[in-house]
């Protein structure tokens, strides 16, 4: 069996992986990443992350139709098949793959295709169908990724049973459908099933829908989700999930039975570290299959990196491309190694959710004397031209200093939009503060100008 000697060997060509290898070769490491699917990109570009969010795009434009009388007086209502939307989320899959492939040729990283499982502290084996090879390493990072967690008392074979990875084969539109989790993937599908006129039925095992969001922004959702025609219900659980030819029958413990045409399941995610052969290595993985690491991405076997889903919070691309370039900063020693705490959560819902910083019951609870900027997005100009009126940004900010604790928004580009705020959040000293809001001039009409109006809002409540 060949062996091959690199500097830094990477299992996975998620975000995580990508962010670590081509840092590490920028510094002139040799590198090898290693990749169980057939193409690079990871679950964010084939299972989560891309194509939902392109399905998210394309159910947008049905419902803008569907609901803009200048579109009305052209014709009916259209609507369009689960399949055909999915099949515009294939092309944007493709590109992605096709720059990424480029990265790594351009960076002249190995790619080698294969399952990876540890020899030793130094040593992997790449096994396909075709051979097996084994690499020799000075240092070793898992970027394995994560997938959903699936019950053993569920059977995802049944063609009516998904979860959300499956759904994305899903080859029919049905009429009903239940979601089962009701976190940011749960959410999200609910939004898109919904936009697409199915009746779904959202089951949250919790009290109130994401509650790590500010309350105001949750109850937001909920009500959005509802006004849609979903019928949330909280705190409720499983006791059986049974399919038959026509469709699945949820038993919940609280003694509910509901019926639907499909079933998907978005309870959970489990890390990819079960076939490594972590034992090799003196690694143990802890129930949710993650691997703990310290404040610089090392496992407890210290040239052995971890970092993406594999490692936890926060389970986003965005935070796991950065974790993969600070592992790769800490092995070749550069001046940017960071620690990756400063994560903006993006939602992307209908409409779509985003916040940085503290939350309002965060920061009452720490007896913070904070106080509210609030923005209505019906107020704008932008968003009435654009018909995009649901909505509102909310600052949050210190009264005595006007520092700014937190940015929470919800509605259209959200996601873009609460950079601004986490861009004068991250400023030192009287650079962060309410006042750069104020008195700054801001393009006219702009969803950005949002931030002058709750900066003055929030100006009228000092006294």
């Amino acid at each position: 069996m060949p062996e091959h000697q690199y500097d830094v060997v990477v299992i996975g060509a998620g975000p995580s992986g990508e962010g670590a290898a081509m840092n590490a070769a920028k510094n002139g490491k040799r590198v090898a990443i290693i990749e169980d699917k057939q193409m690079v990109g990871g679950n964010c570009t084939h299972l989560g992350t891309i194509p939902s969010k392109a399905l998210r795009h394309s159910v947008k434009q049905i419902i803008t139709f569907n609901t803009n009388q200048m579109f009305r007086d052209i014709g009916e209502p259209r609507w369009f098949s689960f399949p055909r939307v999915l099949a515009s989320a294939q092309k944007v899959i493709g590109k992605q793959v096709k720059l990424r492939t480029q990265f790594y040729a351009r960076n002249r990283i190995d790619l080698f295709n294969g399952k990876a499982r540890f020899v030793d502290a130094n040593r992997v084996e790449v096994s396909s169908r075709q051979a097996s090879e084994t690499l020799h390493a000075k240092t070793i990072v898992v970027a394995t990724g994560s997938r959903p967690y699936l019950p053993p008392d569920v059977n995802f074979r049944h063609h009516r049973i998904y979860n959300s990875d499956t759904i994305l084969n899903l080859s029919h539109t049905p009429r009903t459908l239940i979601i089962y989790g009701a976190g940011v993937i749960g959410s999200e599908y609910a939004s898109i099933f919904a936009g697409l006129g199915v009746k779904v039925d959202l089951i949250n095992p919790g009290s109130r829908l994401l509650s790590f969001l500010d309350d105001e922004i949750s109850d937001a959702l909920s009500y959005h989700l509802r006004n849609n025609g979903v019928l949330v219900r909280h705190n409720e659980e499983y006791e059986a999930v049974d399919g038959d030819e026509h469709g699945v029958v949820l038993s919940l413990k609280s003694g509910k039975k509901i019926r639907a045409d499909a079933f998907l399941w978005c309870n959970g995610r489990t890390g990819n570290t079960d076939k490594l052969n972590l034992e090799n290595v003196g690694l143990e993985a802890n129930s949710r299959g993650q691997l703990a690491v310290d404040e610089h991405y090392r496992t407890q076997v210290p040239h052995i990196y971890a970092v993406g889903d594999v490692i936890g919070w926060p389970s986003l691309a965005s935070a796991a491309y950065d974790q993969g370039r600070a592992a790769a900063s800490d092995i070749v020693h550069d001046d940017y190694f960071r620690y990756v705490s400063d994560v903006p959560t993006g939602i992307y819902t209908i409409p779509e959710i985003s916040s940085v910083g503290q939350t309002e019951r965060e920061l009452t609870e720490a007896k913070v004397p904070y106080e509210v900027g609030q923005a209505f997005f019906k107020d704008l100009a932008r968003a009435q031209i654009t018909g995009e009126a649901v909505g509102m940004l909310k600052i949050l900010f210190h009264r005595e200093t006007r520092e700014i604790l937190g940015i929470h928004c919800f509605g259209d580009q959200a996601a873009e939009i609460v950079h601004i705020g986490q861009a004068i959040m991250n400023q030192e000293g009287e650079a962060n503060s309410l006042n750069y809001f104020i008195n700054t001039t801001f393009n006219y009409p702009t969803m950005a100008e949002a931030y002058r109006v709750a900066a003055l809002n929030g100006l009228n409540r000092i006294f």
